[in-house]
């Protein structure tokens, strides 16, 4: 049993226990071999217990808070949680004024039951698509451990939580890709949903024209009732969307440049068992994509809007910053406020060009990231840092810049190097990606 469906069904029928579960996600934690030390930054074994013993009293006297109740989850460490300071994966909020409430995500997400197990590792504010982290320690990729090899970024930990079984469904954020890269480096499913779709109230910025909230979980479906519980909307059944004739587009602009030769060729087999089930898939060039990094000539709304966030705080506490995360934010304070509005105003039209685009497609389809996770250590390099780091977001940040909801989906054999499927449907049609996406997941499945 790893997805919320099934445990659902467990808790219900008595088979297993909230506080088994939440016994077993610690023992996963505490695993001395394992990646806990490094996946959470704070544990909450005790209230965890304690919500455990009440949700399993609760279900006994018909009361529980829903089907979920009791199931333990992993909170990224970038979302107020009240009398907690919101440190975002850095030593500079460490000892920040407590949050005086919970964000409404977190709110929503205990009102249907779940149980956190605690607060996520996650790169430095959110400022990288590596998941390394240069105070805490990076969690590895739950493959070629040996290797340790990067989890994917900025969600790192909420990821890694996912794949070792230490939680069952994780609150990741997305700005750039920041629930899919990790995602695909490390097997799992992650979302970004349609971003005005989920308030991001309370959770602390990195650019919030661009910020999202989405899970990280071992399904579509799993996804698709966080997703709804986030978004304060009915947690509904997944019905999959019929595949015959369902025409999928692969932007050929940049998006299969440089693929490393695992991704190419799980991306291909997918590409055949989705042919095989009916869909029509062809490649086509959009214009309006062409567009973005033209529009991006002079400014980034990442470090435009993270430094004016920042500016004070880097100010008196640059120092202790991680030296790869800094010069990122840094690179803010030297682009003019009309570079930014150029930006913002070509951003309104690459969107509505790229809506007229895609009316003839349902769905577009790509790989999540164009290389499989590489070891950690190689990543120490500087230049070899930025340009992984450009690579695997590459891919995802379009969707992000387009105001799109995505998925990705594992689409790797069982054993072979993690290799990430995305979907990027249109802006609010995410009811529609997960049907979509959950017929594929069961086409995916039966070559896994």
């Amino acid at each position: 049993m790893n997805t919320l469906h099934e445990l659902a069904g467990a808790l219900e029928t008595g088979t297993t226990t909230s506080r088994a579960l939440v016994e077993q996600c610690l023992a996963r934690i505490d695993d001395p071999t394992g990646e806990g030390s490094r996946v959470f930054l704070k544990v909450y074994r005790d209230q965890a217990l304690v919500a455990a013993d009440a949700a399993d009293a609760q279900r006994r006297a018909g009361r529980a808070a829903g089907p979920f109740a009791g199931i333990p989850a992993s909170i990224k460490d970038l979302f107020d949680i009240a009398g907690e300071p919101t440190p975002a994966g850095s030593v500079v909020l460490a000892d920040a004024p407590p949050a005086k409430v919970s964000a409404p995500l977190i709110q929503r997400l205990l009102a249907a039951g779940f149980i956190p197990m605690g607060r996520t590792n996650m790169t430095e504010f959110a400022f990288s698509g590596l998941g390394i982290n240069a105070h805490w320690g990076t969690p590895a990729s739950p493959w070629d451990r040996a290797s340790a090899r990067i989890p994917g970024g900025s969600s790192s930990g909420a990821a890694v939580s996912i794949s070792d079984g230490m939680a069952f469904a994780a609150l990741g954020t997305d700005t750039g890709g920041s629930c899919r890269v990790p995602a695909a480096m490390c097997g799992v499913v992650g979302y970004k949903p349609t971003a005005r779709r989920v308030p991001i109230t309370g959770v602390l910025p990195l650019s919030p024209s661009l910020d999202s909230v989405g899970p990280l979980a071992n399904s579509v479906a799993c996804c698709a009732a966080v997703d709804a519980i986030l978004a304060g909307e009915p947690v509904t059944p997944l019905r999959p969307f019929p595949l015959t004739g369902l025409r999928l587009a692969i932007p050929s602009n940049i998006m299969l440049d440089g693929l490393d030769s695992h991704v190419a060729a799980g991306f291909a087999r997918a590409l055949e068992q989705l042919e095989t089930a009916g869909c029509v898939i062809m490649e086509h060039r959009f214009a309006a994509m062409d567009e973005i990094a033209p529009a991006h000539a002079r400014a980034s709304l990442a470090s435009a809007e993270a430094f004016a966030w920042h500016r004070k705080l880097i100010t008196e506490h640059g120092d202790r910053y991680d030296p790869r995360i800094r010069p990122r934010i840094a690179r803010g304070a030297t682009m003019p406020a009309s570079d930014c509005i150029d930006l913002v105003n070509a951003r309104a039209g690459i969107i509505a060009s790229m809506n007229e685009e895609t009316q003839d497609f349902d769905m577009l389809i790509m790989p999540t990231c164009p290389l499989i996770p590489p070891p950690i250590a190689e990543l120490d390099d500087e230049a070899e840092y930025n340009r992984v780091n450009t690579l695997q977001l590459r891919n995802t940040t379009i969707g992000n810049f387009l105001d799109r909801c995505a998925i990705s989906l594992p689409c790797h054999r069982a054993g072979e190097a993690p290799v990430g499927l995305m979907l990027m449907g249109e802006t609010m049609g995410d009811a529609r990606l997960f049907r979509i996406a959950a017929a594929m997941e069961q086409i995916l499945a039966q070559a896994a």
